[in-house]
């Protein structure tokens, strides 16, 4: 049977709105999911939903720290089958991370098997894994059976899960965390516990302490790999009262002493969150493209600590210097960034102070310890109601003993019966005074059961007399519970003296509890130019016609005769030294800069410099020079456009290079000259010359330039500059330098066409 479109059940199952409100209405539920119950942590117990459902569950598996292990596997299965609907390996990751030394300051989880390590391997498979709770993690969960928090239901509503963990350290921030959510996130470094502790304390009895105060306390994140934080106080200051800033974080070294003038550095600790083997890698990649010329070697000879070895190019490096290259090239110093972003009451996010992230905590375990106390009270209402029962019992013992063997529905006797005044006992008893009754009157349906439920072996004069003792324990102990609940000073009090016991039992007193991480002025390590650290050396540069670069060690007669590959030929040779910088001008108008002591040994054919720079494959190599800092260079086009530029700006910083003449198609790089003299010579490829001063060029940093000499077919050969009262010189076809002093004949204004070159002019336009 079909259903016709205008049949009234779907007008009622479908309704009309526009995309748009849709769109966003649903795009917001999904970010307020994201954000409340997967990327942010709740302030008050510094958990996320995974987390506090991985621990919830180990507890009631009853995986204590002092009991034995389960499989990671049964753990994760029991996580997502009862709390979390998710992936169990997501599961299973994020409860090998809380196990995790490397990654969590105090880890929550005791694993046994491979739970991955510093060098970034993964965890073992979970069938492989077996886990139990530690000790500071049931600390988290002291108060879940006495109604510390409140409860909701589970996914399928089939069980009952806590809303937030009773927390009885700050593991917001013992711990840290990071997430990403919807338009926000949080990354908060794990701090050490003592401090936090000390902190909370000083919060206790001075509220209005401001943060720099806190800072004072708390100087900085305690990383469980140590190393060593370089921020400013100022700056650090400045984090931890906005929320948001960053820490630059360095591995720990020192210099360990070989003999004989030998010796190497040895890294001890590196910054949190770095694999030690990518690190590795990242420095042998060093040695490898001599961008540290100072570091020789790198060996990691780490077992269960870190111990990564650097070797020295030579003795008379400085250690600092080499330290300070690689601080500035490796992983080997980081920055941390700190975003404190939080939901406050489990429901707010905010980006939070340190002294309202330490506030929130101290709120909640107030609630935690009211919460408690009132389930402590109701439970002892319950048992005192049973003792004055049994104290009953006892009092007129054999009134009761009538009652249970004769009355057919003793319960209900018992509780008609009128136990005002308490019956004689036997004769053989006449001595014993009993203690005066407190509740007089009729039994309660309770207290009728409990005497039902007797054992005869409690039917003692000792019996009666500890249950009196009890009794008034615990008549004391709700009077105390009652002066807790009205007096707030009494409540903070308890609640400092709960923060010290957690202090003496995981402080610094204790071999995990000690800080890990220290503190040291950035400016320690001497920042060093790059040519500083290379030995300077002779060398010859040899470049062919296709691109074949190499350096040549010493200084080699430049006419003595070199190998190339067959159909190659060589193009550029020159004497220079490992610390000079190369330029090299390509046809696209961007200059290259090569290091020397980077370039190809000498033996063999050497390297394509194409594989060093980027320098397309459709555009030529026009120039390769030595960069002399301070010089002024003439750069000019075959379409005869150029302009002046300083040597220094055309040094780039990267492969890609650094555009500094502009052409367009048809047009390329023609020369770059070094600027010597006052007067500027320009022939074009129709043989014309002409003369102008150097004055008439404009200084640019980049651009196009102006018009050095007007063609009307071809474009320009070569120019030059040179000092006019010296006159101008070249090399005639015999090889013997030419000079004509008078060039009154060719001098015009820039932008001329010029007139024919003198007789005896190379015929090749060149000036060299």
């Amino acid at each position: 049977m079909t259903t016709e479109p205008d049949d009234p059940k779907i007008e009622q199952a479908t309704s009309a709105e526009p995309l748009s409100r849709a769109i966003g209405e649903r795009y917001l539920t999904y970010a307020l999911s994201t954000i409340m119950h997967r990327a942010l942590p709740d302030a008050r117990d510094g958990l996320k939903p995974v987390h506090r459902r991985i621990l919830y569950a180990m507890r009631e598996l009853r995986l204590s720290s002092t009991g034995g292990f389960r499989k990671s596997a049964k753990i994760s299965g029991d996580v997502m089958g009862n709390y979390h609907p998710h992936g169990d390996a997501a599961i299973y990751d994020a409860m090998a991370r809380l196990a995790q030394d490397f990654n969590v300051r105090y880890p929550l989880v005791d694993g046994q098997g491979n739970f991955g390590n510093i060098d970034g391997d993964n965890p073992a498979a979970s069938r492989y894994t077996e886990a139990r709770l530690t000790a500071i993690a049931e600390t988290l969960m002291e108060g879940l059976a006495e109604n510390a928090v409140d409860f909701r239901p589970n996914y399928d509503g089939t069980l009952e899960e806590p809303v937030v963990m009773p927390a009885a350290f700050p593991n917001l921030l013992a711990n840290g965390s990071s997430g990403i959510a919807v338009g926000m996130a949080t990354n908060i470094p794990p701090h050490n516990l003592h401090e936090l502790i000390d902190a909370c304390q000083v919060l206790l009895k001075a509220p209005d302490t401001p943060d720099d105060a806190l800072v004072d306390i708390i100087p900085g994140p305690d990383f469980p790999t140590g190393g060593v934080i370089v921020e400013p106080k100022d700056s650090i200051r400045d984090a931890y009262r906005t929320g948001r800033g960053a820490f630059r974080i360095r591995a720990k070294w020192a210099v360990e002493d070989l003999g004989r003038g030998q010796w190497q550095i040895v890294v001890t600790e590196i910054p949190y969150q770095v694999q030690k083997s990518k690190l590795i890698e990242r420095l042998a990649e060093l040695i490898q493209l001599k961008k540290v010329p100072l570091l020789a070697d790198v060996r990691d000879e780490s077992a269960e600590d870190v111990r990564i070895v650097l070797e020295p190019r030579a003795r008379t490096v400085e250690p600092d210097v080499l330290m300070g290259a690689l601080f500035r090239n490796s992983d080997l110093e980081t920055r941390f960034s700190l975003n404190m972003n939080v939901l406050i009451d489990g429901r707010v996010p905010k980006v939070c102070s340190l002294k309202e992230v330490l506030r929130a905590f101290l709120d909640h375990r107030r609630d935690v310890l009211l919460r408690r106390t009132g389930h402590r009270i109701e439970k002892i209402d319950n048992r005192l109601e049973i003792l004055e029962g049994f104290i009953i019992t006892f009092l007129n013992l054999d009134r009761v003993i009538d009652i249970i063997r004769y009355d057919d529905d003793p319960k209900r006797a018992l509780m008609a019966e009128d136990w005002g005044k308490p019956h004689l006992r036997a004769a053989s008893e006449k001595d014993y005074v009993p203690p005066p009754m407190d509740g007089e009157g009729e039994l309660t349906e309770v207290q009728a059961e409990a005497i039902l439920n007797m054992r005869l072996r409690s039917l003692r004069k000792l019996e009666e007399m500890e249950l009196i003792r009890e009794r008034d324990a615990l008549m004391a102990e709700r009077a105390e519970l009652d002066d807790l609940l009205a007096d707030p000073r009494l409540q903070w009090k308890r609640i400092g003296k709960d923060l010290a016991e957690i202090q003496k039992q995981f402080g610094k007193s204790t071999p995990t509890g000690a800080r890990r991480t220290t503190f040291a002025d950035a400016g320690e390590v001497e920042e060093v130019p790059f040519e500083a650290m290379i030995e300077r050396e002779p060398i010859t540069v040899i470049c062919s016609r296709m691109g074949w670069i190499r350096a040549m060690k010493g200084h080699v007669p430049l006419d003595s005769e070199v190998k190339f590959k067959d159909g190659d030929e060589g193009r550029f040779i020159f004497h220079a030294e490992t610390t000079d910088r190369i330029l090299l001008l390509g046809a696209n108008g961007r200059f290259y800069t090569l290091l020397g002591a980077n370039l190809p040994g000498g033996r063999g054919m050497g390297e394509p410099v194409r594989l060093m720079v980027d320098l397309p494959n459709d555009s030529e190599i026009v120039e390769l020079m030595i960069h002399r800092p301070g010089d002024r260079l003439l750069i000019a086009s075959t379409a005869g456009d150029g302009f002046v530029v300083p040597s220094d700006e055309v040094v780039a910083q990267t492969r890609a290079g650094k555009q500094v003449l502009t052409v367009k198609d048809g047009v390329r790089a023609a020369l770059v000259r070094p600027v010597k003299g006052d007067t500027v010579a320009v022939v074009g490829d129709n043989r014309k010359l002409l003369v102008f001063p150097l004055s008439e060029l404009p200084e640019m940093a980049k651009g196009k330039g102006v018009r050095l000499q007007k063609y009307k077919d071809g474009g320009l050969s070569d120019a030059t500059t040179f000092v006019l009262a010296e006159g101008l010189a070249w090399k005639d076809p015999a090889g013997r330098t030419r000079l004509e002093p008078d060039l009154s004949e060719w001098q015009a204004a820039r932008a001329s066409a010029g007139r024919m070159a003198p007789r005896g002019f190379p015929r090749d336009n060149r000036f060299t």
